[in-house]
């Protein structure tokens, strides 16, 4: 059965994919990150049909991802720009990006560097300082939305990752 919504589920990462979960959407933000902000330059990139780019920005609007805004130049026209929460997807695209570059066999299209250094960027995970952490080293715990369901989750969790059962 097809489910429309993971609104019911007490899970964080269920919860963000309700917001930019559908494979659009996240191209969309990618370009948006990349500058562009018109509808027909989203379209024409993109090689989206109209419809579906219109009912994902619109998604993405009314998450909070990327807002409408007059465009520059143009009273007539409108542009659409990320908002702080759009921003703060940048470290996902870029797991993503360099879980791609590792995992799916071609040759990376993009490399990111430090603007000011020309440095490659580090791989993006979980960190205590400078060190990256790997799934064996970090252990769950309850956080302040924890339901019953999710301590028995985590408890299962914890002991396959960390060998404990």
């Amino acid at each position: 059965m097809y489910r429309k919504t993971f609104d019911g589920m007490n899970c964080s990462i269920a919860r963000s994919l309700d917001q930019v979960g559908e494979w659009w959407s996240l191209l969309i933000v990618r370009e948006a990150m990349l500058g562009t902000t018109r509808f027909d330059d989203f379209q024409s990139r993109l090689g989206i049909a109209r419809n579906v780019l219109t009912s994902r920005l619109n998604s993405l609007i009314e998450n909070g991802v990327l807002e409408r805004v007059v465009a520059e130049g143009s009273e007539k026209r409108c542009a659409y720009v990320l908002t702080p929460k759009g921003k703060a997807l940048y470290p996902v695209l870029v797991a993503l990006m360099q879980w791609g570059d590792q995992w799916l066999g071609h040759e990376a299209p993009i490399k990111l560097v430090e603007h000011s250094t020309g440095l490659p960027i580090e791989p993006v995970g979980p960190r205590v300082g400078e060190r990256v952490l790997a799934l064996h080293e970090v252990r769950a715990v309850p956080g302040p939305g924890a339901t019953e369901k999710t301590l028995e989750s985590i408890e299962k969790r914890n002991r396959a990752i960390l060998g404990e059962g």
